[in-house]
């Protein structure tokens, strides 16, 4: 199934901001910052790569639920894609 893109830009925000909290994290790491510190930077990381991830399968969800003719291998394959993030 591809997405259309026009659909996606919430999904790219998260993920471009989890690029910059995971360079965050090496930095902080590799100059020997405060492991509390580097855990609460890794969370929120963490969680935009899951935010993200459940908002591409959303996306995809809907798109299944329109006139899509493989639209029952579609909703396999999402249901499958949103277990493994579980």
């Amino acid at each position: 199934m591809q997405l259309d893109p026009a659909d996606i830009g919430q999904a790219l925000t998260r993920l471009r901001r989890a690029h910059g909290q995971l360079g965050a994290v090496i930095r902080m790491i590799e100059e020997g910052r405060d492991c509390r510190d580097v855990i609460t930077q890794l969370s929120a990381c963490s969680s935009a790569l899951d935010r993200s991830g459940f908002s591409l399968i959303t996306t995809g969800l809907q798109q299944c639920m329109t006139d899509d003719p493989d639209r029952e291998a579609d909703l396999d394959a999402m249901e499958k894609l949103f277990l493994s993030l579980a």
